[in-house]
């Protein structure tokens, strides 16, 4: 371990710990002040301190950016979908506007020509079945035969 020694305001000398390898690391502005401190270290502390707060600043600055573009994205994804939610309720509202209209037309009586085309149907049917029945009647009776009768036909006294 190195030690120096250090002055202090009032002239008394104080030891403090000069060693290169130390247990807490030092954050950039600390380091900065630390080599603004120190004369011995000071060039390599002041350069470090200096990128280290560098580098700070730029990654904060893109997380700023970052975190603005992803707002941003938000807010127009948002927007986009307000505006569809807003479509979606104006023509749930135009529907609902017309719908005692459309209740109305569809109770009105329509004239239509549906019962007399019932009708036609219903004569049809019967009368199909009507000459359906005649024909199976006429199947099932025997036809005349063409030889004379073989029993005399008219009733003895």
């Amino acid at each position: 371990m190195v030690a120096g020694w250090v002055s202090i305001e009032d002239h008394a000398a104080k030891e403090v710990d000069m060693s290169s390898k130390t247990d807490v690391r030092l954050t950039p502005s600390q380091r900065l002040g630390r080599g603004l401190l120190y004369s011995a270290v000071g060039p390599v502390d002041v350069t470090r301190g200096t990128v280290g707060l560098s580098l700070q600043g730029a990654q904060s600055a893109a997380v700023r950016i970052r975190r603005r573009l992803d707002e941003s994205r938000l807010a127009k994804e948002l927007g986009e979908a307000q505006d569809a939610i807003a479509q979606e309720l104006a023509a749930a509202q135009q529907v609902l506007t017309n719908l005692p209209q459309v209740i109305a037309d569809a109770r009105k009586p329509r004239h239509s020509r549906r019962p007399l085309v019932l009708a036609a149907v219903g004569a049809v049917v019967l009368a199909g079945g009507a000459v359906a029945f005649t024909i199976v009647r006429r199947s099932m009776q025997p036809e005349p035969s063409p030889l004379p009768p073989s029993v005399d036909v008219a009733p003895k006294p």
